[in-house]
């Protein structure tokens, strides 16, 4: 079987696997907006542990599509939960149906609403967990996201370092511990030249004309440094977000003065890294309790 055939057979596999397991029910949800996709579901730490547990906020991948929503990530918040962990699993606003009409909700992501959301959840989220979920620590809060909710988790660390202007900036950097992103779309220029995801952050930010003017507000490679702890976690053959998107997002924040992890996991493509019954999905959660602990 020739090399490409191989890695697009491993893809499919891991990405079946991944999809396997049926949605998990969270213990709770709860509003931050008025739309039916502004919504954060919470599952409660299985612990016999006294005192409250560490807060994982997860925020789901799919190239920012309408079809993939966060019921895909629920087996990864319940693994998650397992382990001790309180967990809150963000929905938000996502791309719609193209212009022509011609495929099912191909535009990925909805700009400004993607950003709203993501930002209007954060900010409502200490309130929700105090009333919601009372046996988390929102003071040991991590962010995590898988591929565009990568992006997604770097993106909510930076918005202290968002121009001036930007409706999202805050005066302050996020009370977090730290950003634990999987196969994030982390930097939007790179990722345009291997046509992640069918050009994904392209669409994202409002097609060619758009690109230049909104990159500086979206992409996570221009926002640096946060001074938050950060690692990424990336499988080595990934043929959805290759390897080189993360790199050149460390590179990136090197160049800016600041530290960020990268774990390369050999023989894993993309969607291990938030399918419970993969190996690659406990070196996530490691990652996550060393900063979260």
């Amino acid at each position: 079987m020739p090399d490409d055939a191989a890695a697009a057979a491993r893809a499919a596999a891991e990405e079946e696997s991944a999809f396997s397991h049926a949605p998990v029910d969270p213990d709770g949800t709860a509003a931050y907006g008025d739309h039916p996709d502004q919504v954060i579901d919470f599952y409660a730490p299985r612990t016999t542990e006294p005192g409250p547990s560490p807060l994982v906020v997860v925020l789901h991948g799919g190239a920012w599509r309408a079809p993939y929503d966060r019921r895909h990530i629920t087996p990864f918040a319940a693994f998650l939960a397992r382990r001790g962990f309180a967990v809150a699993n963000v929905e938000y606003r996502r791309g719609g149906a193209a212009p022509d009409g011609e495929g099912e909700a191909a535009v990925a992501g909805r700009w400004p609403e993607t950003f709203d959301d993501v930002a209007a959840a954060l900010d409502a989220l200490p309130a929700l967990v105090g009333e919601v979920l009372p046996q988390a620590d929102a003071r040991r809060t991590v962010i995590t996201g898988h591929s565009a909710g990568g992006h997604l988790a770097l993106w909510a660390a930076a918005r202290h370092v968002l121009p001036a202007d930007a409706p999202w900036r805050t005066d302050r950097p996020a009370p977090l511990r730290g950003v634990v992103a999987l196969a994030p779309v982390a930097d939007f220029a790179v990722a345009g030249k291997l046509n992640v995801c069918g050009g994904a952050a392209l669409q994202l930010l409002g097609g060619v004309e758009e690109f230049d003017v909104r990159r500086p507000y979206a992409d996570p490679a221009l926002l640096l440094p946060t001074g938050i702890a950060t690692t990424l976690v990336q499988g080595r053959a990934d043929v959805d977000v290759p390897q080189a998107v993360a790199e050149s997002y460390t590179e990136a924040a090197a160049k800016a003065g600041e530290v960020v992890g990268l774990t390369l996991l050999e023989d894993v493509g993309h969607f291990p890294l938030i399918d419970p019954a993969a190996d690659a999905c406990a070196v996530v959660v490691e990652e996550i309790a060393q900063l979260a602990w």
